[in-house]
């Protein structure tokens, strides 16, 4: 099995958006287990009420979700991180360089053309339901390079 694993602060707002909406991508009977963590979260948390409202609009709920903190067991059973801004992939590549090589930034997976290679998602946190609107569509942005990559593990 292939494993997808999407990196945040706390684990409530964005990774598991991504989580949500990858899993909401993936064909039936996919071999991908997807999940999230935070580099700074506090384990058992929900996802954030305005993350839940948005992934239910989009048909991709996440299930019995509760946050996690990212540690080494995590990245054990991953085979790409991907990272929701360069100070979370920095953190992991630092904390954990043995595994480096499968750390990469979300808006890397964005087409080119778009120009938002490199560029980090924002935290929404504390925000409108607007802000987190501006989070999905970036996400879903990266949704079918993410599954391209995804293929080629």
């Amino acid at each position: 099995m292939k494993s997808v694993l999407f990196v945040c602060t706390g684990n409530t707002c964005r990774s598991p958006m991504a989580e949500g909406l990858l899993k909401a991508a993936l064909p039936k009977g996919s071999d991908v287990h997807v999940s999230s963590a935070g580099v700074a979260a506090m384990p058992g948390q929900s996802a954030s009420r305005e993350t839940a409202v948005i992934l239910k609009k989009k048909g991709a709920a996440l299930d019995r979700f509760k946050s996690r903190q990212l540690d080494a067991t995590i990245l054990e059973q991953t085979d790409l991180v991907i990272a929701l801004s360069s100070s979370h992939a920095d953190m992991v590549k630092r904390s954990a360089p043995e595994f480096a090589q499968q750390v990469n930034l979300l808006t890397d997976f964005i087409d080119p053309e778009e120009g938002l290679q490199g560029v980090d998602v924002p935290d929404p946190f504390g925000m409108n339901s607007d802000a987190y609107e501006e989070v999905a569509e970036v996400i879903e942005l990266a949704i079918p390079g993410i599954l391209s990559a995804v293929e080629k593990l």
